[in-house]
């Protein structure tokens, strides 16, 4: 099957080998490589997650005309159009397929190995927002509705503990204490939002360092990858995210989690040396993006679990459950620091 989805694309020789790819929660992706010696990245979009496949894509476009006109714009990965010219290929079986030129000497990393590489992965993330700083953010569809509405993702684990499909709320009802104690601090920003006090823009909604491609010599970020989420939004989502992924001592299934006041400070002053254009409201906001962001995808987390793992890929039956007390122990250690967090912040600016 991959040999025949492969063949749909002008690439380089044929297939020999197809190597899954490990890591990420949704799309399935594989290393192709050829008797021509041509690397490629072979990926499955999740339609599950992702149904709009075209909403994706075109934005995927406007992405690329919009950096190809910038000179100095951060590169981004370009993906192979079919034979036929399409941007993906739909295998007739609700699969929906795309194809990308594999990156020589580079790599990414799941926890970061120094202050100097988290401060090079928030700099990529804060160069994709700068880049796209004068892009018109309504112009892109929301490829997952209501991705980081925070009041909407608390109805949904309200409604998955209501019906129990699973009968696994009994064993939840510590962490969905947690969780109701401090709905309304998590969903701040998103009033703020409502309110048009900080400006919509293009976020990429997954900026966990392995979506930042380093150079195999230097170290240095050469990209940012896995754009499927790249939507309008909030500056503060984009680097909460990042220092939820990246200022965690533990990975992301470790129930024993708390932040790092110093990859917090690399990752702030990484990503705020990128984006000089932020608004003061959106400097003082950036610590609470860190906050309701870890929460919140601990409650997605914890709804996903309730719901018999229908969202993220899991290894076995608790992750999930695991996952979701791993951020809400990144939360309540955050909580204990928030005065410092908020002062790297102050300092910084």
């Amino acid at each position: 099957m991959l040999q025949d989805v492969f063949r749909k694309f002008p690439a380089e020789g044929e297939a020999t080998d197809f190597i899954l790819l490990k890591g990420g929660h949704i799309n399935s992706s594989y290393l192709v490589l050829t008797d021509k010696g041509e690397k490629y990245v072979l990926q499955r979009i999740n339609r599950e997650v992702f149904p709009n496949v075209e909403a994706i894509m075109d934005n995927l476009q406007q992405l690329r005309e919009h950096l190809h006109r910038q000179n100095d714009a951060l590169p981004m990965i370009d993906y192979i159009d079919t034979r036929r010219g399409e941007a993906f290929y739909e295998d007739g079986e609700g699969g929906a397929w795309r194809l990308y030129r594999y990156v020589d000497d580079s790599y990414t990393l799941e926890q970061a190995d120094s202050g100097e590489t988290l401060f090079e992965c928030a700099l990529a993330f804060g160069r994709f927002q700068y880049a796209l700083r004068d892009f018109p953010a309504e112009r892109l569809a929301e490829t997952i509705p209501r991705f980081h509405d925070t009041p909407d993702r608390y109805r949904r684990l309200y409604d998955a503990a209501g019906k129990d499909p699973c009968g696994r709320l009994a064993q939840v009802s510590r962490e969905m204490s947690f969780v109701s104690a401090r709905e309304k601090r998590a969903g701040r920003l998103h009033a703020c939002r409502q309110r048009g006090e900080l400006p919509l823009r293009v976020t990429h909604n997954d900026t966990k360092l392995s979506n930042v491609l380093l150079d195999g010599r230097t170290g240095k970020a050469r990209c940012v990858i896995d754009l499927d989420t790249v939507m309008p939004g909030l500056a503060a989502y984009d680097f909460g995210d990042l220092v939820r992924s990246g200022a965690s001592v533990a990975a992301e299934d470790d129930p024993d989690n708390r932040i790092d006041l110093g990859r917090c400070e690399a990752i702030s002053r990484g990503f705020l040396r990128a984006c000089p254009h932020f608004s003061a409201r959106e400097r003082e906001l950036l610590p609470l993006g860190a906050y309701t962001i870890t929460l919140e995808c601990g409650v997605r987390f914890l709804t996903d679990y309730l719901n018999g793992d229908l969202y993220f890929r899991i290894h076995d039956p608790e992750q999930n459950l695991r996952r979701a007390r791993s951020m809400f122990a990144l939360v309540a250690d955050m909580e204990e620091k928030w005065e410092k967090i908020e002062k790297i912040s102050k300092e910084l600016t």
